[in-house]
């Protein structure tokens, strides 16, 4: 195969699946690491695709996604900063508290970081709840109502009726885009079920890599000052850090 034709099965996979990564590369093309890598650059630099760690992702046209990203394509995008939020975040928990875990990969890193079992989890994953099911935790509830496959989230009346019952003492939440005030994600029934979460409890936790700052999407479902602590990673700018500090308390977190 050429390389033109390689970049052109690179740039078609990227295109109709959202996302690539370098490893995704390195098997499809029968190429090295450098290669792969090599090849993203190339396809970057023409304003093709855009770069991200260990792979790359669609170009996405306005400031507004146009199209939700799939729970696979997440996956595979910010791995090391995800894990990085998740695994200070999980220092936040204490010993028998009753805490809500929200939709997204991030918020799937924190589960597979959680430190302590003697806890009560809510939450309105599927993923979330088969990650924290091979555990043994004191209680783990998964709150049911209309699946959203391409999330892994059961949202709508159900899940609305059931979470607007529930007391918790920490809420941890993830979104799309984080601009301004907003806090935004693509869904409005996802982001009404988080709201109602983040409204019952004691305490508002926002974990967010530094790729979701300064970004748009669809539906707002909380403002920032509303938001007890955001956790973010290491790589976000110090400029939008300090502006965020002046509406709710942040932490980044330490490779």
């Amino acid at each position: 195969m050429l390389k033109q034709e390689k970049l052109d099965n690179i740039l078609e996979t990227v295109n109709t699946k959202g996302t690539i990564t370098v490893k995704e590369i390195m098997t499809r093309l029968d190429v090295s690491d450098m290669t792969a890598r090599r090849y993203l650059q190339e396809l970057a630099d023409k304003d093709l695709l855009v770069r991200v760690h260990g792979g790359a992702e669609k170009i996405r046209t306005g400031s507004i996604l146009n199209n939700e990203r799939s729970n696979i394509e997440k996956q595979g995008l910010q791995i090391a900063e995800k894990q990085e939020i998740s695994r200070f975040a999980g220092h936040l928990i204490d010993e028998g508290e009753t805490i809500f875990i929200g939709p997204g990969t991030t918020l799937e890193s924190f589960a597979r970081e959680l430190p302590i079992d003697n806890i009560r989890v809510v939450t309105n994953s599927l993923p979330v709840f088969l990650i924290l099911n091979e555990r043994k935790l004191t209680d783990l509830i998964l709150i049911g109502g209309n699946y959203r496959s391409i999330t892994g989230a059961f949202v709508g009346t159900l899940t609305l009726q059931n979470l607007a019952n529930l007391q918790f003492s920490k809420a941890f939440v993830s979104c799309n885009g984080i601009k301004d005030n907003a806090i935004a994600t693509f869904s409005e029934e996802e982001g009404e079920s988080q709201r109602i979460a983040l409204n019952n409890s004691n305490k508002k936790y926002l974990l967010a890599d530094h790729s979701k700052f300064n970004k748009f999407d669809f539906y707002t479902f909380y403002n920032i000052s509303d938001i007890d602590t955001i956790v973010s990673d290491s790589k976000l700018s110090k400029e939008t850090f300090e502006q965020l500090s002046k509406q709710t308390k942040i932490i980044l977190s330490k490779p």
